[in-house]
This record gives C-alpha cells, structure tokens and sequence, in this order.
C-alpha cells in the first residue's frame, strides 16, 4: 500500500534541504550512540516564587543515557533534598515550592550532565532567578504648581524588579491619561510635558508598575498638578496692589526648545548585535516643538526603522555592527532649534558561523570537528571532552586540537565521544555538543518504501532518500524500472540524498528508485511521483464601490485538477469572515447584503488543495451620504454680516463636494429651513450676509455624490438689529372688478423682509395722461385696497411703498393699471364666409373699434352649427360649435365641416368682461364630397355560376349617390389574384345577381358607391361559387320570422335541406358588443319560444343549423313590448281576501283549485278541434316544460311554408289568406300568445274572413303560419 505525502508548491526546497541534512546526520536509535541533548531550559530563568521550579534536561543515545546536575558549579546531590525529585527517564528537575520550599532557596546556576558508555553531553549554565514585584517606597508628594507654558516632567521611579515592570499613566478611573506631540511618557516611565495647559489641571496623576511573571500591578501615590493661568495670576496681583501700581504677570510668552531628556548636547549608547535600539528625545518648548531623526554620515536603515511616541523615540530592530555611528535628533518650533548627538556603538556576544556537527565515522577514517563563532570583542574557543576540559581528558591518539578544530585520524570504536564547544566574551557564551560516534553499518534507507509524492506542474519536486550507513553511501537515482543513472542539469541531487527536480512537468510522472551503497552493502528504494494541475482562479473578485444598505457580490471561480479537491475560504482583511447572516457565501462568490460601514476592507477569495493554493483579492469601498457637520461656532458678528465656521463629519469614502449652509428665523418662522448659500467642500467656514431684524440661527448640510447628510445641530441664535425695510411690494397690479373701481393688489413681505416691527404700506394712485395730485393711503399689512367710483377701463399710475416703525423704503417704481371693465358695446360687422371646399371654410369680418370694447380686447368668437344635411334634407339637434380668435384678428378658418350641408355662423368680440353682442347669422353651405364606404356588402345565394350580393347605402352620403361600382376579380388556390371585372350600378340598387361565373372559385370583390365629386372608400368581401360533382340539396334557412309580447318572443323559419338538422336560435341586444346567447331547439321543428326577456327592449335573432360550420340565417331585430299589468287572476290577492272574509281553509283550497282549473282551461277554439281531428302520428304534442310547439307537418306535402307578415307597431292583426287562419277567432289587439304558446284572449264564433293579404298560399293551414301572421 502506497503512502501519500504532499509536497506544498509554496515551500522553499533550501528548508527542506536544510531540515532532511539533519536528519540524514541523525544516528538511528536502534544503532550506539553517545548521548545527544534535545530539550533544556533557557539561559537565564526567571520563575515565579509561587510555583514549583522545572529545570528541563532532556536527551537522548543508545543505550539510554543517565542524567546528573551541578548547582554553582559543584555537585548537586538531588537525593538529599526532600523538595527535589528527577523525572523517570529524563534529566529534568521538579524543585517544589508550592509545598513549602522558598523559590530564593534555590537560586544559582544549574547545568545537567547526560552520560553513557559512549560519552556524555552537557547543557548550558542555567540561572535560575526567583521573579520580585517589590512594593513602592513610601514618600510624601508635594502638589506640583506650574506656570502656564512652562515645561514640567513627572517621575515615576518604579521600584526594581525582575524582570523589569511595564510603566502605564492612568486616573483614579482607570482610564488611561491622554498623550499627544506636547505630553507623552519616556522610556524610564516618567511623564513628560513640553508646556502646560490650564486643562493638565488635576490631582489624580498616578503611575503603575506592571509585572508580567507574577501578574501584579503596583501603584504610586497621585500626584497633583495645578496649572497657574495668567489670568488668574494677574487677578492676584491686582488684589495686592494699589491702584497706582503697575502690575501684571507677562502674558504666556512663547519659548524656543529645550531638551528634556537627554541632557547636554551627546551622549553615548551601548546596544548588542540582533537587539532592538531604542533612542529617546523629548524637549521643551512654546509652541510645542517637532523632533526629527537622521544619522550622520549615512540613512536610517530602511524597513527595520520605527518612530515611537509622537517621533521622540526612534526604534531599530535587528541591529547589527553597521548599525553603529552617531544618531542626531533635533527639537525645533517656530522661535529656534536644539539637538543631541547619541553615540551608538554596537556590541555582540558570540554567535556562531559554524557550529560542530555529529561526526558518524568508521572505523580507521578521518574526521574534523569545527568550532567557529564571531562577536564583538571577538569570543574565545575552548574545547571540552565528555564535560571535561580537553587538556586534562583522557588522551586519544587519534585526536589532534588545533584551534577551533579537533583532527580526527584513523578512528577507532573507542574513539567515539561527546565534544563541546565553548565560545565566549564578555556579553556571553555558546556552548555547542558535537559526538564523534565510530561505527561499522551497511547502508539502509530511512525513507518508506513506494512513498507517493504529489507536486503541482512546474513546481519543485523534492523525492526523499533518507540514508544511513558507515561508511557513508552513495547514492544514486534510476527512472522507471530499467532506466538509467539520472544526470543532467535538470536533476539537482542534495547531500543528504533528495534528488530535486527544479521544474516538475507533466512527463516526470513516475516511479524512481533511489540506490545507497557503501563497501558493507547495498539497498534501494522506489518511490512515485504524481504530476497534478495547477490551481486556478479564472474569475477573480473586482474592485467594488458600493453604497451603503445595498448588495455587493464578489466572484471567484476556479478551475483545478479534476483529482483534486479544492476549498474555498473567504477572508476579510486576511481574517475570518464576520459571523454575520448578511454574509452569505456560495459555490462561486461571496454575497453581502444590506452593506454597513464596517464591511469596507479587502476581501480575499483562498483556495487550497492538498498541494497548493491561490488566492485573489479585491477592495471593497463602502460609500455613503456624509456624516453631518458639528461644532458649529459663529464669530465676527457685524449688523449685516456673520462669519460661521464648523468642523466636517466623516465623508464615507466620497468626497464632500459642497456644504449648503441654512437659516431658520426664530422670529417670524419658527421651525423652516430656507436656503442660505453653499461652499466648496473644502471650505469650512463662511462669511453670511445678514437682514435686519431676523433672529438667525444657521444650520450646515454636507453634500457628496451620494447625496445629502443630515442637518448638522442648529447653531446659537443671533438677532440682528431693526431697519427701515429694504424693498418694496413685488407684482404690483392694478385691476378693476367692476366697471366702477380699481383693484390694487401686490404681494406683501415677509417677515423677514419687514426689517423691523409695525410693517404696512402706503398705496398711491392717480390717472393717467390727466394732470391729477397722488391719492395716497396708508393700510396695515394686507395685500389689498379698492378704489371705488373711477370711470369704466381708464389707465391708473400706482405705486406701493413699504414702511415700519423706523421709516420707509426706498421710492417705489410706478405700474399702469386700468379701472374695471363692461360688456362690449357693438358686434363685427360685414361678415364674409367663402367656401374653400366641402369641409373647409374661411369667415371675415371688419374690426369693432376700440372704444366700443371698453376693455382688454382678447379676441373674436365666431359660432357655427350645421342646419341640416342637403342630401337627406332631414333636421336633427343643433350643436353649436365655437372657434377663439386671439387679438385683433379680423378672419379665420373653419376646418371639419360636413360636405353638402347648410350652416350659419356669427361673430362676437370679446374682452375681459365676457362677449358682446353676435353678428346677424351668415348662412353658407359645402359642396358635395365623396361619400364614405357601403354601410354592408353580403354575398349571398351561392350556386354553379351565380351569386348573389346585396348592400347598404353609404352612412355619410355626402352629396347624391350617382352610383355604385363593383370590382371583382378569381383568387386561385396560391392566392394569386386573376383579371379585375368592374360593373357600374345605379344608385337606386341594393342587390345583384351576379351570372356566368366559374364554379367552384373564390372570388375578390370590392365596393364602393359614387358622388359627382367621386368615389369614397370601398368595401371588400370574398365568396365562393359551388362545385358541379353532384347537385346538392344546398341548406338555408330563411323568412325567420318573430311574434314578440312583453317578456317572451315566438321565433320561427322556414328551412330548405338535409333531413334531421339540428337547429338552435342565437339572440341579443339589438346594438350591444355583448357575445350572442344560444338556445338549442329540440327536435327538427322551426318554431322556438324566447324566455325571460326584458319589456320594450329591441332584440336581434338569428337561427343556425349544428354541424354546418357558419351556416346562419340572416338576422331580424324585434321589440318586446312595453310593462303591462298582468291579465292574469291574482291568485295571491283573491286567495287573501277570501281567507281574511271567511278564514275557513276549506273555503280557500277549493278557491285555489278553481283559479287552477280557470288557468289552465284556455277555453275551446277551432283550431284545437282540427289539431284533434287532423291528428298525424309525426306531430309530437307541446312540451309542458318550455312551451314550444312539436314539429308540425302535412301528411300529404312537404313543401317549405311561406313567410307571413310581421307584426306592425301598433299590434294590429292581419290575416293570412288561410281558412284556419287564427285571426278568424281573435278580435285585434287581444289576439296574443301566453309565455307557454298558449293563446290568450276571448273567442268567438266569428267566421268572417277579412280580404287577404300578403302573399296567398294553396298549402295545408298550420299554426305555424297562423303564429306567423302576427306582424
């Protein structure tokens, strides 16, 4: 089974190098070895005296080694002290303080010796230091008081601890204290101000001393400050001074910098190799002055160089030997400079530049052990064996010192040992263990067998050999199972047996096999390589700007290798996403919804697979309205002039364009906003022209390209002083609304505009072009004043000033008015009318004159209405329509008039008072027009080689029809029209057979009818002429005839076809859009009783056979007559009243049963008795449920039954010419069918015939055609 491991692209392959050479070093622990220390504790320990003291020694060799310790240098015999114990199998101390041993007991230097047969390894000195957090010293503190502008340093002095404490400034409240350019506390925790304010005042400055080991804070007694301000100085003075002495404190006078720390003008700083500098200068001065660093002779180092603390301190980390040389830091303000040189020097304690290494040989090889270390002063070498100074170890011939390098030559087993290395000066020591471990083994490969490496395309591949063997062996690597030694540049094969192969394609895919050899043996191992895909985002997130409360979507597809399984990890400024149900992430974006302010920041899309990962970024920009303004503060108050000034709110990452700056007068409108002016948005603050006698207070509104912010708070109020007003009245007017007075008018001023209290107005007035005195008036504050008893429409000079209780306003500008209007005195006259064409006319008349308008003369109304059509000579409802000329227009035209008409028309003037007097009425009349389209076209009766067409005259004749023409023309079965016939037909026609036309064909027709003047627009139909296969009996349905009452209508018609048609009777409101209703008549019959219609309604019909598609009669229109009273017995009535006279139910029962029997007798006529005596087995009986007739027929003729009259309006009755003709039994208007056919009325034994009329009929009498002579 193969074991994976994965390779991440992304890993440098020198660490790896770096890290399979140790292990390639490392003995095996199943082999002999000395003792190797992994694990101990660090130089120099500090502890917490609260618990119990661990010392780590942890190491490692075959066999396992014995650990032993020495405290100060001497043996440390662990045995004789209770409180400490050696862990199993380690070197590693539990001294135990929490039991009752005292942490300072055991203070010193401790160092741990692990030692078996093959040597023994030591670990550093280690000092063991107990952590303090003494108390702070009692002293008594004086309250500090200073001068206003005067520097003043606040000490801390912490007491001494280990390890030194974290100093902090805070107040009684916990609450840190501020500090900024002019007040910041040093490097040794004092507190530093550059100069004084009155707002330092205070009594509760107080230091803390944090220590981190035993995580206590300890704090000193507060200090007070009391800041001494000039003004207070001077009051002091003045109240112990005479009036005639000069006094006076100097006002806070401003001060070139003084440094506070350092003192003088250099100084010098020691600082050791890989450290951080810290360097500090802090000055005094007024105003407060600005520190900066540079280094003489050279650059501040880039990327390791930092400025602390408002810049007074500069901050170098990693700090080597070049980083020595003199550091200036200069204070400067606006009245001078001072500086300070600081000497660093840069010192090292030793560090290494070869430590020794293990040293594995066989027997009788040479080996070196090298020792080399540098610092500043350079460190000392000294060699120890197994712990012990070399010079007085056991001799070994095969070793040799030289220096920083053991020899080793001609190993042999006993030649294995521990060697240490000690390099020192005066800032500290290394101690490095090297072993020289002598032994005899064949090769073995410490990598696992058919181990599986996975590497992204044109990435490293690094395939491990871990080896072993001592002698050391060869390695060698083969591709594939018979492939060859691997050479080349394009192979790179490490020290420590990886074979690398810089640039992995898809070709290096496969099994290589790594080959170790040494004179002892040899070994070999394959392992595999996979070759995947690299990771891709093909779709990265962009950069967004969004407004705030919106939706934003960041897309990040990927595309990966298909054996791969990638994850997708969102982050936000390179943390995770906020937990937060607005961020919604799916497979291929990341979603934020209702966006806040704190989702600006950097969104990054990460995807990692097993062996790499990418990932892609994109900026977010919130926008929003910005924050509103504040501290709004108004300075330079004047009479007519303010300066306001205020602070901007955050712009929300669009830049404020402009501020609008409102007012609102407290005064006369409380609580409304007006417009003020507006600045750029870089401006902030505003010189605002002011009105008298306005109590302002102003208001700022930030506007950027996302719109407006709220208000800023409203600023305080400022009332400005009284004035005489400024302007006068606008839109002064002088109107009259009758003819005897003047109306002045004028919008009056606000109070804004007043100026001041007791605002009114003086109205003059005087006639124009006569030599008249000003009539003046002086009224309150009113938009109004009427002049009474002036002539009719004369001219008026007016004018209206403005006035307060401190005076006027300047002399107002003078209007022309006029005094009312009157109806106007005369009508045009001489009015022409000339005829352009049957729709278009042109009306003249002579201009009235002026002094006859008596006022604003606005136009000339001309009225014209048509008095009747020359073609149908019929009157109808005159609609006088009216046309406005504006001004002094003299003519117009009269458009959309109706061809071949009469009309009349007249003329008035008008002015602002309403119309005078019409003209006397002109009479004209339009010419003929073409007339519009055929009101209808049916096409009728097809057979062989005729048809027939019949059509209704034009609505809108307009003139007289002098004919109609008819075009038609064969369509084809490609619907390609053949040649264009055109047939003239008299005026006076409305039907046309139309003979000798080609069987089966459709044909085109078109229609249009005539006028002197032309022909109007035509109509279109098509039709088709019959096929001549074989003669058919062609269906139709005619002469559909209605006998209509109140709420019902006998319909029926004569019908010529196939047997058994199935037929049904359609019907509505005559001239309604509303869909045909359908009744279907049951049975073959041709009569059909219409139910539940509604009184005097005009209804149309129609009859329609099923399965015959579109095959309908022709339609009848007909009108149920008017609401009657019912001539029925009112059961309900007579019922009642003989229950309320008899109240005997026997009575009323048998009432009930004679009213039934009355109903439905209908009495005995004629008819009824040849119906019986005629009887015919074909004849189906009335059915009760719907009224209707059954089909009735003659046994001994078919023939189709002839159409009878219609019933007139005035129901009257006539007779067919038929012996059985209902009308013999009926007398007039009583002869009438009941809603279930039934007749109705008082029969008699009449047996008259009246002369016939209508066309005779020879055929067997039916009720049909009785039903039928109802016209």
């Amino acid at each position: 089974m193969m074991k994976k491991k994965s390779i991440p692209a992304s890993k440098p392959s020198l660490m790896l190098f770096l890290c399979q050479i140790v292990s390639a070093l490392d003995v095996p622990l199943d082999l002999s070895q000395p003792p190797t220390i992994t694990q101990q504790s660090p130089k120099d320990y500090i502890v917490d005296p609260r618990e119990n003291i661990v010392i780590q020694c942890e190491a490692k060799g075959k066999p396992p080694p014995s650990f032993s310790w020495t405290r100060n240098g001497t043996h440390f015999d662990i045995d004789k002290d209770a409180q400490v114990t050696m862990k199993p199998n380690s070197g590693t101390l539990v001294i135990n303080i929490m039991n009752g041993g005292k942490a300072e007991a055991y203070e010193g230097v401790y160092q741990c010796t692990a030692r078996n047969e093959r040597g023994a390894a030591i670990s550093n000195n280690i000092v063991i230091r107990p952590s303090r957090s003494p108390l702070w010293t009692k002293e008594k503190l004086e309250p500090n008081h200073v001068r206003e502008g005067d520097s003043l340093v606040l000490h801390c002095r912490p007491p001494v601890g280990l390890p030194p404490p974290i100093i902090f400034w805070m107040d009684n409240a916990f609450q840190r204290l501020p500090q900024s350019e002019r007040v910041s506390q040093g490097l040794n925790g004092d507190l530093y101000f550059s100069n004084v304010q009155p707002e330092d005042t205070r009594e509760d400055y107080i230091c803390y001393a944090r220590f981190n080991h035993t995580q206590t804070i300890q704090q000193k007694q507060p200090i007070s400050v009391k800041v001494v301000s000039m003004d207070s100085l001077n009051d002091t003075i003045a109240a112990n001074l005479s009036d005639t002495d000069i006094y006076g404190a100097k006002p806070v006078t401003e001060r070139q910098p003084v440094l506070l720390t350092p003192t003088g003008s250099t100084s010098t700083k020691v600082e050791l190799r890989g450290n951080v500098l810290l360097l500090e200068c802090i000055a005094a001065g007024l105003p407060t002055p600005v520190i900066r660093w540079t280094k003489e002779g050279g650059e501040l180092p880039a990327n390791r160089t930092f400025f602390e603390n408002f810049k007074k301190t500069l901050k170098i980390i990693d700090v080597s030997e070049a980083d020595s040389g003199n550091y200036k830091c200069t204070a400067r303000n606006v009245l001078g400079s001072v500086h300070h040189v600081i000497s660093v020097t840069v010192k090292a304690a030793p560090y290494w530049i070869t430590a020794p290494r293990n040293l594995v040989l066989s027997p009788g090889e040479d080996g070196t052990l090298i020792c080399r270390a540098n610092g500043n002063p350079k460190p000392s070498i000294s060699w120890l064996a197994n712990g012990v100074p070399i010079a007085i170890a056991p001799e070994d011939p095969s070793r040799k010192v030289d220096g920083d390098t053991i020899i080793f030559s001609h190993v042999q087993e006993r030649s294995s040992a521990v060697y240490q290395c000690n390099a020192s000066n005066e800032y500290g020591y290394l101690l490095a263990n090297a072993f020289v471990n002598v032994l005899a083994e064949p090769p073995r490969i410490l990598t696992p067998a058919n181990k599986l490496y996975q590497v992204i395309a044109d990435s490293p591949a690094l395939l491990d050999c871990a080896y072993f063997g001592s002698p050391k062996p060869e390695i060698e690597w083969f591709k594939g199972a018979k492939g060859s030694i691997l050479r080349g540049n394009e192979y790179i094969f490490h020290d420590n047996g990886t074979l690398e192969i810089p640039v992995a394609q898809k070709d290096s895919t496969g099994t290589y096999t790594c080959v170790a050899r040494n004179e002892l043996g040899k070994i070999q191992n394959e392992v595999h390589l996979e070759i995947k895909d690299p990771t891709m985002i093909i779709k990265q997130p962009e950069y967004t700007v969004v407004q705030r409360y919106s939706q934003v979507s960041f897309e990040c597809i990927i595309k990966h290798d298909s054996t791969l399984l990638p994850t997708v990890v969102w982050l936000k400024d390179n943390d995770e996403l906020p937990d937060d149900e607005r961020f919604l992430v799916g497979k291929d974006n990341l979603t934020i919804m209702n966006v806040t302010d704190k989702d600006d920041g950097t969104y990054t899309c990460v995807v990692n697979t097993t062996l790499d990962s990418v990932s892609a970024s994109a900026v977010l920009t919130v926008v929003a309205r910005p924050n509103p303004p504040f501290d709004l503060e108004l300075t330079g108050q004047l009479e007519r002039s303010i300066d306001l000034s205020w602070t901007p709110g955050d712009e929300n990452n669009s830049p404020i364009t402009n501020f609008v700056i409102e007012y609102e007068d407290g005064l006369h409108e409380p609580g409304v906003w007006h417009y003020q002016t507006e600045v750029p948005g870089t401006q902030t603050t505003v010189q605002l022209k002011l009105s008298p006698y306005v109590n302002y207070s102003f208001r700022v509104i930030a506007v950027n390209k996302i719109g407006r912010s709220q208000p800023s708070e409203p600023s305080q109020q400022y009332l400005t002083k009284s004035a005489n007003p400024d302007e006068n009245p606008a839109n002064v007017q002088g109107i009259g609304s009758e003819p005897d007075n003047l109306v002045i008018t004028w919008e009056s001023l606000t109070g804004f505009q007043s100026n001041g209290p007791g605002l009114q107005y003086k109205v003059s007035w005087r006639q124009k072009d006569v030599d008249d005195e000003w009539t003046s008036v002086i009224v309150a504050n009113v938009s109004k004043y009427i002049v009474s008893g002036t002539p009719t429409f004369v001219p008026y000079e007016i004018k209206v000033q403005a006035l307060n209780d401190l005076g006027y306003a300047p002399e107002p500008s003078e209007v022309i008015g006029h005094s009312g209007e009157d109806l106007p005195m005369v009508a045009p006259g001489n009015v022409q009318v000339h005829v352009i064409n049957s729709t278009l006319a042109k009306v003249h008349w002579d201009p009235v004159p002026l002094k006859t308008v008596r006022g604003h003369l606005q136009g000339y109304k001309v009225y014209y209405w048509k008095v009747q059509s020359l073609s149908r000579r019929s009157r109808r409802h005159v609609e006088k329509k009216i046309l406005t000329f504006r001004g002094n227009k003299t003519f117009g035209m009269l458009p959309g008039l109706e061809p071949y008409s009469s009309y009349k028309l007249n003329v008035r003037v008008v002015n602002g008072k309403g119309e005078g007097p019409a003209s006397p009425d002109k009479v004209f009349k339009t010419p003929e027009g073409v007339p519009s389209s055929p009101s209808f076209l049916k096409i009728t009766n097809p057979t062989l080689d005729s048809l027939t067409l019949e059509w209704g005259s034009p609505t809108h004749p307009n003139g007289v029809l002098t004919s109609y023409i008819l075009k038609f023309q064969p369509i084809n079965n490609t619907h390609e029209l053949g040649p264009l016939v055109e047939i003239r037909i008299p005026a006076n026609e409305s039907t046309l057979i139309l003979k000798n036309l080609n069987y089966s064909t459709r044909y085109k027709f078109y229609f249009n009818a005539q006028t002197s003047v032309g022909s109007g627009s035509q109509i279109t139909e098509e039709a088709v002429t019959i096929m001549d296969e074989v003669q058919p009996l062609y269906p139709r349905i005619r002469n559909v005839t209605t006998a209509a009452a109140e709420t019902y209508a006998n319909i029926s018609w004569e019908y010529e076809g196939p047997d058994h048609a199935n037929f049904y009777v359609e019907y509505g409101v005559a001239g309604s859009k509303e869909d045909w209703k359908k009744e279907i008549v049951n049975g073959s019959r041709s009569f059909f009783v219409l139910k539940g219609l509604t009184p005097g309604t005009a209804y149309k019909v129609r009859v329609g056979a099923e399965g015959l598609s579109g095959f309908r009669s022709s339609e009848d229109v007909f009108e149920t007559g008017p609401a009657m009273a019912s001539r029925q017995v009112d059961i309900a009535t007579q019922g009642w009243f003989i229950g309320l006279m008899c109240a005997v139910a026997l009575l009323i029962l048998i009432l009930l049963i004679v009213c039934f029997i009355r109903r439905n007798k209908g009495g005995k006529y004629p008819v009824k008795e040849k119906e019986d005596a005629h009887a015919d087995p074909e004849i189906q009986p009335m059915k009760e449920d719907d009224g209707t007739f059954g089909e009735y027929s003659d046994a001994e003729d078919h023939k189709p039954l002839k159409k009878g009259s219609r019933t007139p309006s005035d129901r009257t009755v006539k007779k067919e010419d038929s012996d059985d003709s209902l009308v013999d039994y009926g007398e007039g208007v009583n002869g009438q069918f009941n809603e279930d056919g039934s007749f109705i009325g008082q029969y008699s034994g009449k047996k008259e015939k009246e002369p016939a009329e209508g066309n005779e009929s020879s055929e067997a009498p039916s009720p049909v055609n009785a039903m039928n002579s109802f016209v």
